[in-house]
């Protein structure tokens, strides 16, 4: 979309900002949830085209979790929070003290874990890019599915209806020790939604 190509540097600041504030109130979720200190490095934030979004988490093909919802309210959309297998299992273990003992199969306890996990992560950035918009942003109850980043993508336009052609991408780190653990947040709003947020955000498009 060219409006997207046209983005001035303070307005990627904007949405920088957005991905900051939500990554803190992630932090502060998740140190509540496990009663434990959780620290997330400053996020990297970019749009990129919805083709490349399975390339961004290893390619069509590559086996991830993925915990996906639908955005409600003003500006409906998609939300993804992406995690390879090993930053899912890393996670789960330094986070929340499980050892995933199988790739194939995922108890219920872990699945339940990975499931929160990701809804504090997606509601704290949608709470974030709510405040920034004054836009009402409500979120669905999330699921969670395993299986290659492709098939998930298809899934969610099966499921949700034709997407948008551009996603906001929220590269997510937590650290622990000197180890980190990554994931990957995409929002990716629906066709009509783009002019909203846009002009929300002070971007008018032509």
């Amino acid at each position: 979309m060219e409006a997207f190509n046209a983005f001035a540097e303070f307005q990627m600041d904007v949405l920088k900002e957005v991905g900051n504030i939500g990554a803190g109130h992630a932090a502060t979720a998740l140190s509540k949830l496990l009663d434990k200190p959780v620290d997330m490095l400053v996020p990297k934030v970019r749009m990129v085209p919805f083709e490349e979004i399975a390339d961004s988490v290893g390619g069509a093909e590559q086996v991830v979790i993925a915990i996906f919802l639908r955005v409600e309210g003003e500006t409906p959309g998609n939300l993804f929070f992406i995690l390879s297998l090993d930053s899912a299992k890393r996670l789960l273990h330094n986070l929340v003290g499980i050892d995933v003992v199988s790739d194939e199969e995922y108890t219920e306890m872990e699945l339940s874990a990975l499931n929160e996990i990701g809804n504090i992560l997606a509601g704290s950035y949608l709470t974030s890019l709510a405040d920034f918009t004054n836009l009402n942003m409500q979120p669905t109850v999330p699921s969670l599915a395993i299986d290659m980043a492709g098939a998930i993508l298809g899934y969610g336009l099966l499921q949700f209806g034709e997407m948008g052609d551009q996603a906001l991408l929220i590269d997510t780190k937590f650290l622990d020790g000197q180890e980190e653990m990554e994931g990957h947040f995409f929002l990716i709003p629906d066709p009509e939604s783009f002019e909203k947020i846009f002009i929300a955000l002070g971007v008018h498009t032509p």
